[in-house]
């Protein structure tokens, strides 16, 4: 049956739909999928950003709430005024009927079939508010599928989100690198690298860094990756700028939890503190960040005006608990 649900495209929550006025393409989509307008491109009103990877529930001391990084970033960037969609895959259970629920109330676009594992579930605690993830395998996004939809949503797509841990099963890592191959040139191609537990090598680094042009990372994973690549000699300066020459980047973003962040594009570094918060817990304030930055470049401003964006969301975040707090 096809689903005629029609996205709500507004500028924040809360707001009233609006409609641009640039030329639009529109996909009646499958069975559980919904529907999507774009393409926007750089400095229209509403670009269209897309996460594919873990949909899940995290369940924290206080409860289960909804997450997974790359929707994580799709949830920020359609608050502040993105059309955001997510592909992923739930099981036919109770958590992935709630999961899709949760989706619908907050207006995300998505492409997510019922597959036959259990949907996704990460047990997070907490110490001072920085969260360990105990990560539960083979469940549904391991088994993302490749569907015409997902096709459809990816070729309308201004910019994709993924990280490393969706590629730990051989399906999802096909559909996510088959999927981002066909993405336009000019697409933003936004890796987070993310890596969790013992889900990640070297060998899937490279083959997700030689699909991006964003690579962001942390200050703990910087070091691992210093090591694996040969790399100890370098400063972080010289090291960013090794992997945007190696691997084509058009910004590479190192995130340093409480201290600062920096931004290296081709002509440009940005630097900002870290601003002191009261923290609830961190969970998800890297995806903000990642959501707000992508929202704001893509929506024509500087570099260092969407790195303010990034990190003023990524604080909103720490001040409140779980991914998907409300925004005013």
């Amino acid at each position: 049956m096809e689903n005629k649900t029609k996205i709500n495209t507004s500028a924040a929550a809360g707001d009233a739909a609006t409609t641009s006025s640039h030329d639009s393409t529109h996909f009646n989509l499958a069975d559980g999928d919904r529907k999507v307008t774009g393409k926007c491109g750089r400095g229209k009103l509403q670009p269209v950003i897309v996460g594919i990877g873990e949909l899940l529930w995290d369940v924290l001391p206080s409860g289960k709430r909804a997450g997974g990084a790359p929707v994580n970033v799709v949830y920020h960037a359609g608050r502040l005024g993105a059309i955001g969609c997510a592909i992923s895959a739930v099981g036919k259970d109770a958590l992935g009927d709630e999961l899709l629920r949760v989706m619908d109330n907050n207006s995300i676009n998505y492409i997510v079939p019922r597959v036959a594992y259990p949907t996704g579930t990460v047990q997070v605690k907490l110490n001072e508010g920085t969260p360990t993830y105990d990560i539960v395998e083979n469940v549904a996004w391991d088994f993302i599928p490749e569907t015409n939809g997902a096709k459809a949503m990816i070729a309308d797509a201004d910019a994709i989100a993924y990280g490393t841990l969706a590629s730990r099963n051989s399906v999802s890592r096909d559909t996510i690198c088959h999927l981002l191959s066909s993405a336009s040139e000019d697409t933003l191609k936004y890796y987070d690298i993310n890596l969790r537990q013992s889900y990640y090598s070297k060998d899937l680094i490279v083959k997700m860094l030689e699909i991006s042009n964003i690579l962001k990372i942390n200050d703990d994973e910087l070091e691992i990756i210093r090591s694996m690549f040969g790399l100890d000699s370098m400063d972080d300066n010289s090291l960013a700028k090794w992997f945007m020459d190696k691997y084509h980047l058009k910004y590479f973003i190192l995130t340093a939890g409480s201290r600062y962040s920096t931004i290296y594009s081709d002509s440009e570094v940005s630097t900002i503190k870290t601003p002191k918060v009261e923290v609830v817990d961190s969970v998800g304030a890297g995806d903000s960040f990642s959501g707000a930055f992508l929202y704001s470049i893509l929506s024509g401003t500087s570099l260092v005006e969407a790195h303010k964006k990034a990190v003023e969301i990524g604080a909103f975040v720490c001040e409140h608990a779980g991914a998907w707090p409300k925004y005013q």
